[in-house]
């Protein structure tokens, strides 16, 4: 079975570049990269183009005019570029652990959508890791990542958990699965019943809307937080405004309230 793994991506290339190196390091290997980039300069192009010659992996970059902050339209077209039967979504901030596409594929079922989890790091640490940190994994390491000044908490549970002991927190966790888009995979064929992502969204719910509406049509979310993990990169979010927020929740309070399941205005667009 092919895999598509699809992220975004916006003007932050030291962020992406550590997210490949995440991505060339996977134990999985037979899987595509689509890298959903909505309007950034050339230097993202530029970095692509150049790591594109450190793998063999199928790199795509799906670019739009920047026109604010797109992230839905932009993955629609990402969907319509993909090859794979079975689709992973992460974000362009988000480094995945080296077992992040095998579990995605291994915990995955007919007719369900996985929800994943990731691991919050500060700007100093974000700032601070490089390839080597991801290719020997030492960045998931929760000794290492002290020793660099982040403060142990329960949270750390996301890096350590494995096997059995992580199936059992993903059954007991009191979070809702949702679907998040650091970590969240299922099918091509139900994204296209739903007719992808709302593009009349902006920031604000927009992963949780689109994982609504494939309940709505019938799919059952599962949680495989302590499973398939990332670290997710700090960064500022000046993009977002109070109008983009209120219009979120007005759309995805009618999609919950009117068991909606095409998006209104989506992939049948392109």
């Amino acid at each position: 079975m092919k895999t598509s793994i699809v992220f975004t991506t916006y003007n932050s290339p030291a962020w992406l570049e550590k997210v490949l190196w995440g991505f060339f390091v996977q134990t999985a290997k037979d899987f595509e990269i689509i890298i959903a980039d909505d309007g950034s300069r050339d230097e993202t192009r530029e970095l692509i183009e150049k790591m594109r010659k450190e793998t063999s992996i199928p790199i795509k970059h799906v670019w739009q005019e920047d026109d604010g902050f797109q992230k839905c339209r932009i993955l629609n077209k990402a969907i319509l570029a993909a090859e794979g039967e079975y689709m992973i979504f992460t974000d362009g901030d988000c480094i995945p652990r080296k077992d992040f596409v095998e579990q995605h594929l291994r915990l995955s079922e007919p007719n369900t959508y996985l929800s994943g989890g990731y691991f919050k790091l500060p700007m100093n640490i974000s700032q601070a890791i490089t390839p080597e940190d991801i290719t020997s994994q030492r960045a998931f390491d929760v000794d290492w990542l002290v020793s660099m000044g982040l403060k142990k908490t329960h949270k750390t549970m996301k890096l350590t958990a494995s096997g059995t002991w992580a199936t059992f927190l993903n059954k007991i966790s009191p979070a809702r699965p949702t679907w998040n888009g650091h970590s969240a995979s299922c099918y091509k064929k139900h994204i296209l019943a739903v007719n992808g992502f709302e593009e009349t969204m902006q920031y604000g719910g927009q992963d949780c809307e689109f994982g609504d509406r494939l309940v709505n049509y019938g799919l059952k979310a599962k949680r495989i937080r302590y499973s398939a993990v990332c670290i997710h990169l700090d960064h500022k979010r000046g993009y977002i405004t109070p109008e983009m927020l209120q219009n979120s929740k007005r759309i995805r309070l009618d999609t919950k309230e009117n068991k909606v399941i095409q998006a209104r205005v989506g992939i049948n667009s392109h």
